[in-house]
């Protein structure tokens, strides 16, 4: 890929021809959510106005249509993270499918619910267990697995990072033990744009006997991915950080152990039968989806993975971290600029999250806010993260397919005159 190639490509994304503050909108917050390519929007529209039925209920042929479409984007979006069709769960987002995780794990630990009873015992913690995490995960695979310890009576412990903010390795060998249950970790840090050694870190909690949770929100959207290649056994992703829409995401799972998981929503589509005193689980991924699923969603969600294999995922990966390397540089050279994560010329995503010292991360966000450049600021949903790092915000750049360099550049030259705009000019000043 080149700038050519991608100025051809931003004629797919309709919202990025706008201007802010009367100038050209540069989109450098994916991260957080990207932006839909018209095939995207056009499918989900298409799914309303030739198909929009109930699934797996109605006999009708509207019914039997869009249960195909739904399934048939299962299939798809499972394919494309190297999963089978059953291995696959249609949750609301990434959040959601953690929950789901910790909550079925709840329910393990109470009465081994589910269809096998003697399987769920594998999913269950009491005091003297333990779950671990890592420094650098966003609330969302830690908040839970809080929750989850504080249920059950387990420990929770993490991995904890240098003062570059990379994992300690030698910790996590020390820290994974036999009475590790799970491992939860990011694949790549949403602020740092570190990828993580997913294989290093599931062989070691495998050889203790752990089970192992990959949080891919940040390398679904950018890196090529083969969950069964990395061999964890559960993962989570979200639609809308990947061209897809709002209100859908994915967990992955190892069929053995999705069939074994306790249920955590209850209620219809889910079942094979009730009566008034008990009722007995479909397998999974059907287990996992009771009530009324978001099946626009998941066709619109499959439309925008196949825009991604269309487009190639090594390709995208390759431009990304180009641009993440351009950004990074130009970021480091600036006086009084901050660069968390891995170094310029070391491996990292396309994002940057940075401090600029002396002015406030809301200030910098404004500041570039004025001059169309559309960026993130805070925690990042990574409060001890920032806490280690002695920081309470950052401001965040993330890029994506849909980004030239021109546009990286005019973010490093307005990141240039932030200090002197708020009038700090002296290396070191506080925040």
């Amino acid at each position: 890929m080149d700038d050519v190639e991608v100025r051809r490509i931003r004629n797919d994304f309709p919202i990025l021809s706008q201007q802010v503050s009367g100038k050209p909108l540069i989109y450098l917050d994916s991260g957080a959510t990207s932006q839909n390519p018209l095939s995207v929007l056009e499918a989900e529209q298409e799914f309303y106005e030739q198909r929009n039925a109930a699934v797996h209920r109605g006999a009708h042929q509207l019914a039997v249509a869009a249960t195909d479409a739904f399934e048939h984007a299962r299939a798809t979006v499972a394919g494309f993270v190297g999963a089978k069709d059953n291995e696959l769960v249609w949750t609301a987002n990434a959040t959601a499918g953690l929950n789901l995780l910790a909550y079925s794990f709840s329910n393990a630990s109470r009465s081994g619910a589910g269809n096998q009873p003697s399987q769920a015992q594998r999913f269950a913690l009491a005091p003297g267990d333990e779950v671990l995490v890592t420094e650098m995960e966003h609330h969302a695979n830690l908040i839970p697995w809080q929750e989850l310890c504080r249920r059950t009576g387990a420990t929770l412990k993490f991995i904890p990072v240098d003062d570059d903010g990379a994992l300690r390795l030698e910790e996590a060998e020390r820290l994974i033990t036999g009475r590790t249950r799970i491992l939860a970790f990011t694949h790549v840090s949403n602020v740092l744009g570190v990828i993580n050694p997913v294989r290093e870190l599931t062989a070691l909690a495998h050889n203790a006997g752990a089970l192992v949770v990959l949080d891919a929100c940040q390398s679904a959207p950018h890196l090529p991915l083969d969950l069964k290649a990395l061999d964890v056994d559960f993962a989570v992703f979200s639609g809308h950080k990947m061209l897809g829409p709002t209100g859908i995401g994915a967990l992955y799972g190892r069929a053995e152990l999705l069939d074994a998981l306790p249920p955590f929503l209850t209620g219809g589509s889910m079942i094979t039968t009730v009566t008034m005193s008990e009722a007995r689980y479909l397998p999974a991924p059907q287990r996992f989806e009771a009530g009324t699923q978001p099946i626009s969603q998941a066709v619109a969600l499959a439309a925008a993975v196949n825009y991604l294999r269309e487009t190639g995922m090594d390709r995208i990966h390759r431009w990304e971290t180009e641009l993440g390397q351009r950004l990074v540089a130009g970021l480091d050279a600036i006086d009084g600029v901050r660069v968390l994560g891995p170094k310029p010329g070391r491996e990292r995503t396309g994002l940057a999250a940075f401090d600029v010292q002396g002015v406030h991360a809301h200030d910098v966000g404004q500041f570039l806010d004025d001059r169309g450049i559309a960026v993130r600021v805070g925690h990042h949903c990574a409060q001890p993260l920032h806490r280690r790092l002695g920081l309470t915000a950052t401001t965040r750049a993330s890029a994506y397919l849909y980004n030239t360099t021109d546009e990286v550049d005019q973010l490093l030259d307005a990141a240039g005159r932030i200090r002197g705009y708020f009038g700090v000019t002296t290396r070191g000043a506080g925040v």
